[in-house]
């Protein structure tokens, strides 16, 4: 005779629905908010022959907007970096008046208008600004010019490495500082072997950020750039101007370049990222 028992298994409590619902919910999503627009502009320049597309995305004009908007936007996001990352260290280990403001200040420009920002930086770094007037008798002239539109994605991309680099500053084990710092390893050595390790994935994150962030940024930096061609225009500009014209094939080529190379450089960035990460989990090992 045969004695069957039957087990009884709870299914896992899940808050949300099942795999199969919440999966297709993010599929539509991201369809109908990312790909469906990005296609479409791959699907307009599609209509374009290749020597029209070469000749529209390689003329002399927008090449110039290239080097301008992402060399800017490396520049900037690397000067976040280092800056940036100062910042969040001061505005976790220390304690001083007026730490909450400074901190609160640090959201500005997520919350301010992107053309009120701009405004705002021509009007301080314009020749008769109150920070420009004192540049001016010394050679430096920020607004108008390309140092200005980098100041103003400096501006707008430092929030990005700051909120990425606070939390993981202020989780990080000051117990190995400690043990450091008591083996007698001086303070070079201790952030070159025990805090940079830590921060170093959080602070490519903040770049990626800032870097993406900075090559489509247009509110902020169209005023203060003084728009020159060949000189000061970004390449998000030179797409206004070529809708305004009714060129649509020839903006959409430009922005198709612009999302190639942005997402190469992004996704070169994650891969370094995930590198990095894996290594640390291997060193742990």
């Amino acid at each position: 005779m045969t004695v069957s028992i039957a087990t009884n298994k709870k299914a896992p409590f899940r808050v949300l629905p099942g795999f199969r619902l919440s999966l297709g919910f993010t599929l539509f999503y991201l369809t109908l908010i990312v790909l469906i627009p990005l296609s479409a502009v791959f699907l307009k320049t599609f209509t374009m022959t290749w020597d029209a597309f070469v000749s529209a995305v390689t003329s002399p004009r927008v090449m110039a907007s290239y080097r301008l908007t992402f060399g800017a936007s490396l520049l900037a996001a690397l000067l976040n970096v280092i800056f940036g990352g100062i910042v969040a260290w001061v505005l976790v280990r220390y304690k001083f008046p007026g730490k909450r403001i400074i901190d609160a200040l640090v959201d500005l420009p997520f919350a301010l208008p992107t053309a009120v920002a701009g405004i705002a930086l021509t009007t301080l770094y314009s020749q008769n600004g109150w920070i420009g007037r004192y540049l001016v008798p010394l050679g430096i002239k920020v607004a108008f010019t390309p140092l200005g539109v980098l100041v103003a994605l400096t501006f707008i991309g430092l929030p990005f490495v700051v909120r990425t680099v606070q939390p993981v500053l202020e989780d990080a084990e000051r117990e190995l500082e400690e043990a450091a710092a008591s083996l007698g390893a001086s303070r070079l050595q201790t952030f070159a072997r025990v805090i940079f390790p830590t921060v170093f994935p959080a602070l490519l994150t903040g770049f990626a950020l800032a870097f993406a962030r900075a090559t489509g940024e247009y509110g902020s930096v169209v005023f203060i750039a003084g728009n020159m061609p060949m000189v000061s225009e970004i390449t998000p500009l030179f797409i206004i101007t070529k809708l305004e014209q009714y060129d649509y094939t020839g903006a959409t080529a430009i922005a198709v370049v612009m999302l190639i190379v942005s997402f190469a450089l992004l996704l070169t960035i994650n891969l370094l990222q995930a590198w990095v990460r894996k290594r640390g989990q291997a060193e742990k090992v």
